[in-house]
């Protein structure tokens, strides 16, 4: 009776049974087994893909949706006797498994959320089939859905709403580039019309001070003139009226005082003032 020699690779794992015991899992290495003796199941604990036919499913709101979608896993090293004894073909067992889950949890979401949610749903399908498969040494490492095809009414109701949403935002943009406009050039008038009133205030206040300086000098100008500047004034100004045609002259008493205050008289002041004493 000859020696069968195995060479297991680190990625496998060997199932051996001695006249139908199971004796462990063996490798990675040389495993030997003598005929009839030894029955072996060879196990790789790489990581497998699973692709789980398109099924059709209804959703929390009664849409119905069809959806195909992908199962990583792998055996776990450290417990793949049970994928060996406690299930007999795992990947028919997964694969059932998977399709059941996802009816489950498709079941409870509504349709948008199917459409626009996929990481959590397959996330959520992962947990359920990672709690399930593990009694049989299998870890689901991943799940990704591969395609979602809602009816063709759904679809063409989307297309309108996707529309009618692009519409919505078109207009929407344009009614804020008007109202921007409208701001600018609205911010702009006044600035304009602020520039304007500081120009008129500013001169306001040129004129003002100017008419202010000619005042004071009008004002310190008059405070030099003596009463002689005025007498001779006063004679202009009859002069002028002389010059009509009236024939009456109304002089009044102050005049004589005026004209002796222009007339020279003799010693002085002290005789100007016994004159007019």
């Amino acid at each position: 009776m000859g020696v069968i020699l195995n060479f297991v690779k680190d990625y496998e794992r060997i199932a051996r049974f001695r006249f139908g015991k199971f004796e462990g899992m063996k490798g990675p290495g040389i495993v030997f087994a003598f005929p009839v003796i030894h029955a072996k199941t060879w196990v790789d604990t790489r990581t497998e893909v699973l692709d789980i036919p398109r099924q059709t499913n209804i959703t929390k709101d009664n849409a119905p949706i069809d959806i195909d979608f992908l199962v990583y896993l792998r055996i776990d090293v450290n417990e793949a006797e049970r994928a060996v004894l406690e299930v007999e073909d795992y990947h028919s067992a997964v694969i059932g498994l998977a399709t059941t889950t996802l009816r489950a949890v498709i079941g409870d979401i509504p349709l948008d959320d199917v459409l626009s949610q996929r990481d959590r749903i397959n996330e959520l399908i992962r947990t359920r089939l990672d709690q399930e498969t593990g009694r049989w040494g299998i870890k689901v490492t991943n799940v990704e859905i591969r395609e979602l095809t809602p009816p063709r009414e759904i679809q063409d109701a989307m297309s309108r709403q996707m529309s009618a949403e692009r519409v919505r935002r078109a207009v929407v943009l344009e009614a804020d580039g008007t109202k921007q406009a409208n701001i600018t050039v609205a911010e702009g008038e006044k600035q304009a019309a602020i520039l304007r009133a500081e120009g008129e205030k500013q001169a306001a206040i040129l004129r003002a001070h100017g008419f202010g300086e000619a005042l004071t000098r009008i004002f310190e100008a008059a405070r030099e003139v003596d009463e002689k500047t005025m007498t001779l004034q006063y004679l202009d100004t009859l002069k002028a009226l002389g010059a009509s045609p009236s024939s009456k002259f109304l002089f009044p008493l102050e005049f004589t005082r005026l004209l002796d205050g222009l007339m020279p008289h003799p010693g002085g002041d002290d005789g100007a003032r016994k004159a007019r004493g």
